[in-house]
Order: structure tokens, then sequence, then C-alpha cells
């Protein structure tokens, strides 16, 4: 499946009423159903254009529901991280790890890395559970402990750590955790 078949969320277009579902405008000019992935890569431009430059404390919503679409229906897991400015502002959302169906190899020092890369004042971790189990486990725990030791000796704040499982999101800082 190509999703370069649409240049911009505007090639998206409701159906007219009576019609089931949505058309996507190929690079000929025509239209034709929209798959499901398209739907949802869309949904995902959107949410995350919402998402970048927005105040992270003002809007976490947003951030929960950009979240939820990006990684709450992966097979496998992907470990992000959200890069906030000094105000607390998206920066930007990289997927920096993928991993299997119960795990993911996460490097902090590559985490911190990129931080630094982007000039990142603080960090909101982010990895999904395919298990639908919401909960961190003791390696989350101590995962994000690390994290956050090692961010801290160059001046960057982890400020949580989300887990996210289907619908569900649990943020760690929430339940004393980050």
């Amino acid at each position: 499946m190509q999703h370069d078949l649409f240049s911009s969320l505007d090639s998206l277009l409701s159906v007219p009423a009576g019609a089931g579902g949505f058309l996507i405008r190929d690079l000929a000019g025509q239209y034709r159903p929209a798959e499901a992935d398209e739907v949802l890569l869309a949904a995902q431009r959107l949410l995350a254009a919402q998402v970048r430059g927005s105040d992270l404390m003002d809007s976490p919503a947003v951030v929960k529901d950009f979240l939820r679409a990006r990684l709450g229906n992966l097979p496998h897991e992907v470990f992000a991280v959200v890069h906030l400015d000094s105000q607390n502002r998206v920066l930007d959302y990289v997927e920096m790890f993928r991993g299997t169906v119960s795990q993911t190899s996460v490097y902090p020092r590559e985490v911190v890395r990129d931080a630094l890369m982007r000039n990142s004042s603080a960090l909101v971790l982010v990895h999904n559970h395919p298990s639908g189990e919401a909960r961190p486990s003791r390696a989350d725990e101590h995962l994000t402990q690390t994290i956050k030791a090692a961010a801290a000796l160059v001046d960057v704040r982890v400020l949580d750590h989300f887990i996210v499982a289907g619908n569900v999101i649990c943020s760690m800082a929430e339940i004393g955790l980050a």
C-alpha cells in the first residue's frame, strides 16, 4: 500500500451523506475508497500537527489522543520520546526503538544523545504494551529511572513515562513512578 497517494490531509474527503466511508484522491486526481490504514495515517498526521508546538501541560488530552492513535493498536512494542522545549511545548515526537510483541531494547545513551541533538529541555517517554496491560512492569520502572538519571546529568528533565495499551494510557508520573 502506498501512503504517498495523498500529499496532504486535504485530499482525504468525507463522503457525501448516504455513502459509507472516506474517499482518497490519487496522484492522477481520481477518487477511490480509502483503506483503513490510510484513514489512520491521515488521523495520525492531523493529531501530530495539533501536538507539535502545543504546550504539553495545557493540552494533555491532545497528546494522549495522538499517542492512542499512533501506538494503541500496534502488534509490537515501540519506544518513543516526546521532546519539549523550556516552555514544555512539543518540539518533536520520535519513535526511537522497535521491538517484539513483548519487549523492546532501549538504550538510554541514545535517548540522551537525541535530546541533546534536538536541544530538548524536557522529555516525555512513551511506549506501548501490545498485551493490553497498561500497568508498568519493574523493567519499565527501572528504565524510567535510568533515563531520568542520565538525562539529569545534562540538564534535561524527564516529566513522565506514558504506557499505551489499546485505548488506555497509564501515566507513570500520575501513579508516583516517574
